[in-house]
């Protein structure tokens, strides 16, 4: 198994790399999210890699973080999702918008990914439900700037005795960037209506 290669950048043709590992290029394919980070041609890069054999042939995939590669795998794991459908997922949004999608369940988020329709979006979003979380570094870490993502928040209020039911529709009302306890408190406020 090749898991990861350091080289020069040979050429650049979305979505598709040339990796020169001392003198043998390899070709490899790669996610948007990978291809508009990757430095210029000529210059030293390495990927994380995962070797796909069928009996077509023999297929390399790269990405430029470890947590893209794990959620290109379990999603690789997902019934009828093959790794064109994964890169494209993985080229429609980043690991953290695609946890952030599977944690409030809105496959609205992934239909817009060519490939993908409503029923492939909603087996995505059952079968990643455990899986993701820990394949993207787990829950997403607040900012510099102490603000919360909606996985902070909705932990908060799981553990303060919520279920997820519950707290998934009042996550979806709250404004982007709140602090972590702001988040809480105005959850808690719209809960109690409920």
């Amino acid at each position: 198994m090749i898991g990861r290669l350091t080289g020069v950048l040979a050429a650049k043709n979305p979505p598709q790399v040339l990796l020169d590992v001392q003198g043998v290029g390899y070709e490899i394919d790669v996610p948007m999210s990978t291809f508009y980070n990757l430095p210029a041609a000529g210059e030293r890069v390495s990927l994380q890699t995962h070797l796909v054999v069928r009996e077509d042939g023999q297929f390399l995939y790269g990405f430029l973080t470890e947590d893209e590669r794990a959620v290109f795998r379990q999603l690789l794991k997902v019934s009828g999702i093959g790794a064109r459908i994964a890169l494209a997922v993985l080229s429609g949004m980043s690991v953290r918008e695609l946890a952030q999608a599977v944690t409030l369940q809105e496959s609205g988020r992934l239909v817009k990914i060519p490939g993908i329709g409503k029923k492939t979006a909603e087996r995505l979003l059952l079968e990643l439900r455990d899986r993701l979380p820990k394949a993207a570094g787990g829950p997403a870490q607040p900012g510099a700037a102490g603000h919360a993502s909606v996985d902070d928040i909705l932990n908060a209020l799981m553990a303060l005795g919520y279920n997820e039911r519950e707290v998934i529709p009042v996550l979806k009302t709250l404004p982007e960037g709140l602090p972590v306890a702001e988040g809480i408190r105005q959850a808690l406020k719209l809960l109690s209506k409920v």
